[in-house]
């Protein structure tokens, strides 16, 4: 061991230049291992977090779409309330309708024939 260099706990190998020179490839390729296992855990906790965003994004869909469910089925049954009362109303009028007509037959053929039998 040299007396000039510091001990390196990091690098074991400081005072033997030649196994510092035979581990330094194996080095650079545990630290681009290292690289690259950190760039695949971001992208993955990036994808867990898109997962989960995406889970959020689909229960607000879902929630929605339960409410436009609840919705549609209150339209239906008003429509169908407003349908039938139309409905009544308009029987209504033709009723009326008849009844003036009838009464107007009445009034004018009632005279004439008693007018023609004396």
């Amino acid at each position: 061991m040299s007396g000039a260099q510091a001990y390196d706990p990091y690098n074991p190998f400081n005072d033997d230049a030649q196994k510092e020179q035979s581990e330094q490839p194996s080095n650079k390729n545990l630290h681009n291992l290292q690289n690259t296992l950190q760039e695949t855990a971001g992208i993955m906790r990036n994808n867990i977090e898109a997962i989960n965003q995406r889970g959020e994004v689909l229960e607000d869909i879902d929630t929605r779409a339960n409410d436009l469910s609840t919705n549609a089925k209150l339209f239906n049954r008003s429509a169908n309330q407003v349908r039938k009362d139309m409905w009544k109303k308009n029987l209504k009028l033709k009723l009326c309708l008849a009844a003036v007509i009838f009464i107007l037959l009445v009034v004018i053929i009632v005279p004439i024939a008693i007018h023609f039998s004396n």
